[in-house]
Formats: structure tokens, sequence, C-alpha cells
């Protein structure tokens, strides 16, 4: 049920590692009541000789965990890299993959705990945190996309051993983690009308069709300050990931085993994608295989490559119809200044003048908190999930000319009026977005892969356990 809840986060990871404090003491060592704060934890990796002189045995023969790495100013623990392993483990059997050996298995989950440390370092130095307010709201939301009470979540975290804490602790990493890649494709990725034009038209006179392809893939990372020898070598262990392939091997098995890719772990499974989306280069050598088929080793600027066929299908372009709301709303902003008990308040009084006769416009021009008080609160036609799930929830209840209760969003309270309905037919929109989506996702990987590369290159990561 724990691995079921962790994967309706939509955050760039496919499972999440259990996070251990740097040196870990029998649980009893200590008062419960008086747990080491998160800068206690980290001060491991404040000073250079810090490595060098952690004691093996204390008072009473017990036992300090090692440092598996050492990771710029912070460092992965022997105890943390097990338990990672025994994780990864654990996912792969319940996906019916076999694992692989358990130098394979300690080699990529170390790797993938360092870059997962230096992204979160990264993140701290450019200022990136979440709030306790949006990380409790995170885990209300994923209570209720599991259909569970806050009580009932608890309450199975709990009986799968899972320390809430924890929990938290996991899930505020993991939202970080999305919000630097997410802020990394903002910053560099733009998709102009010109693009979607051109990728239209390319995709109506392609030769590949316009097929979806649902592919695993295995990558063999390389950087740019990686010399010949060291390219030859990343060359070298992708023939050697193919030929254990080409004798048979489960792909999954030898994708856990080999690829660098995030999705190692999972089977190196992609999401369904237009066979159009994958560049020319690789749509050309995509597009002839048959279910199963395996590639040759490709090159890109990221690496290495091996591409599966899983499955393929026609994409369909049937046309979309959907239900539109015209509304417009009035925003009360919950601040310093404005308590939530105030601007709730506020609200209810804001609604009660307009039962009273009067205008619903007028009153957002002069009170709204928000850039459509100017139009009257107008929000124009509204299509599904343009706005956030309380607003939208709330508006769907409304027949037109009817004014919502209070409803709260992480904006403030508001009021909402449907103005009218209608259903539109949006196809040549959809085609549109789906394009841009399209393009926007191609750019995507690449930004987020150079920006993985760059950060792993600037790091100091020395690697500390005699096994490693």
């Amino acid at each position: 049920m724990y691995k079921k809840i962790l994967f309706v986060l939509v955050i760039g990871v496919l499972f999440l590692f259990p996070l251990q404090p740097a040196a870990e003491i029998d649980e009893n060592s200590f008062p419960t009541d008086t747990p080491l704060s998160e800068d206690e934890e980290d001060t491991s990796g404040d000073e250079s000789d810090t490595a060098d002189s952690i004691p093996e045995y204390i008072a009473g023969n017990i036992l300090l965990d090692r440092i598996a790495a050492i990771v710029n100013e912070d460092v992965i623990t022997q105890k943390e890299l097990d338990n990672a392993v025994t994780t990864a483990t654990r996912n792969l059997r319940q996906q019916g993959i076999e694992p692989p050996d358990q130098d394979s298995m300690h080699s990529q989950v170390l790797e993938t705990l360092v870059i997962k440390s230096i992204q979160l370092q990264h993140a701290r130095e450019i200022g990136m945190s979440v709030s306790d307010s949006e990380l409790d709201e995170t885990i209300r939301r994923i209570a209720e996309e599991n259909k569970l009470s806050l009580q009932e979540f608890y309450a199975v975290l709990e009986q799968d051993g899972i320390s809430f804490n924890k929990f938290r602790h996991e899930i505020r990493d993991e939202i970080i983690l999305a919000r630097l890649k997410e802020r990394q494709i903002n910053s560099q990725v733009n998709v102009t009308e010109g693009e979607i034009d051109n990728f239209l038209r390319t995709q109506e006179a392609s030769a590949v069709g316009n097929e979806e392809f649902l592919l695993a893939h295995i990558l063999i990372t390389v950087t740019e300050h990686m010399d010949s020898t060291q390219i030859h070598e990343r060359s070298m262990r992708a023939e050697q990931a193919l030929k254990k392939l080409q004798q048979g091997a489960d792909f999954a098995h030898v994708a856990a085993e080999f690829s660098d890719a995030p999705d190692a772990m999972s089977g190196g499974v992609l999401d369904w994608r237009p066979i159009t989306q994958m560049g020319p280069t690789f749509a050309q050598l995509l597009s002839p295989l048959e279910i199963g088929e395996i590639t040759p080793v490709v090159q890109s600027p990221n690496g290495f490559h091996i591409f599966k066929l899983v499955d393929r299908r026609e994409q369909e372009n049937n046309a979309v119809v959907i239900n539109q709301i015209h509304a417009r709303h009035i925003l009360i902003k919950v601040n310093e200044l404005t308590s939530d008990r105030d601007a709730r308040e506020e609200i209810l009084q804001l609604k009660e003048r307009i039962e009273q006769g009067a205008n619903f416009a007028e009153l957002a021009k002069l009170h709204s908190e928000d850039g459509s008080a100017s139009s009257g609160g107008d929000l124009g036609w509204l299509s599904p999930g343009n706005t956030v799930p309380p607003f939208e929830k709330a508006m769907n209840q409304l027949l037109p000319g009817q004014i919502s209760d209070p409803v709260k969003t992480q904006f403030g309270w508001h009021l909402i009026q449907v103005i009218e309905r209608r259903e539109q037919d949006v196809s040549d929109e959809h085609q549109r977005e789906n394009a841009r989506l399209a393009i926007r996702n191609r750019k995507a990987e690449v930004v987020v892969q150079e920006m993985l590369r760059q950060l792993r290159d600037q790091a100091y990561v020395e690697y500390r356990a005699d096994d490693i």
C-alpha cells in the first residue's frame, strides 16, 4: 500500500529511498522526546576530517554507521545505502523483475543516491524550499487520491512500519527535486507557434506514420569532461549490456544492472509517446521494429542507448468536445496582514451584500485581490484543469447565476459565480497543445540531462566503503 501511495506523486522519480541520519545509534540510547534536529544530522560532512575521525565502536560495543560516500559537504552512510538497496530490490521483485547481483545493485543505487544528494544540495544553495503548509497540502492530496482520510493514511504508514516524519522528509525532498527540474525547464525551454506549425506539418508528411510507441530503454551516460578512453569504456559497457540481451537476458533485469537512467529500477519503461516526439533519427530507427525487438547501441549527446519496443498503437485524432464554464470570482488572500478567519469573514460579508442586490462585478473590482479584479473578476471560459482542484470542484457544482459558499484554496478565500456553460469542440486546440507538449518534453529531456550532467561533473564525490 505504501508503494502505491508513493507512486501518486508526479515528481520525476520512480521510487523513494529511505533517508537515515548520518550516524545511527540504538534507539534506546537517547530519550525518544529529544530527537536530533536536521541541522545536527547534517554536520557529519562539515569538517574535512570527519570521515576519518568517526569511531567504529562506542561504549557498550554499539557499532556506528560507516560512510559509503562523501558528496560535497554531505555524506551517504552505509546504513542509508543498505536500506536503499533493500527498497530497490523489493520494488524490482514486486514488479516481477529479478534484481541484478548485489555488487551491481550497490553500485547503481549508490550513484542514484549521489545524484539525488547533489540535486538537493544545489536546490538549497539557490534557496529552494518547501513550507510546512505546502507539505501538509501535498500529503492531504496524496491521502485523498488514495481515498483515505488523513487518520487512515497515518494508520497505513504505521502498518507498513513507516515513520510519518520520515515520510514527510521524503515527500519534501521529492517536491524539491521536481521543482528544481521544472525551474531549469522553464528557464531554458520555450516552444514557439512556428515550431508547433512545423511539428504538425512534419507529422502529416512523416513517412514513419502517426503511431505512439511504448518503449523500454537502457542509457549509459557520457559527460562533457570524459576523454576518449572513458567514452570508449562507456561504449563497451553498452555493448556488454546488448550482448546480455542478445543472449536472452530479461530487458528489465539488464536495465537495472546497467542503465544510468532514473527509471532503471523499474525496468527502464518509458511512457507512451508519439514516434514523432522521438526526433527524426530515433523515429527512423524505431519505426521498423516489431514488438519485442531490440535496437543496436545508438549514440546521442547524452550517451549510449538501447531501446526495446514494448508495444505500439495508432494515435487517435478523434474530435475533442469538452464542457467549458464561463465564471468570475472574488479572491481575498491570506497573508501577514489578513488572517484566515478574517479573509473568510470578509468573503461571507461580500456574499451577503451580493445576495442583497449588490453587483458582483463591482464588488470584485473594489475588493478582489486578483489580476481579474479590473474586469470584474471575469475568468473567461475555463476548461477542465484550468483551475486548482478545490476551485474547480466548487465551480462544477454551481448552476448558471449561482454563487458559491466561501471556497478555500492555496491562494486564499474565493466567491465563485458561474455565468454560463457550453460544450466546445477543441480538436484543433487539443492537437496544437499535444504538439506543444511533445516539443516541450523533447527539449526538457535534453535540458534536465544536461543539468544533471553538469551538477555531477562539478561535484566532489569520494567513495569510502571498501566494497564500493
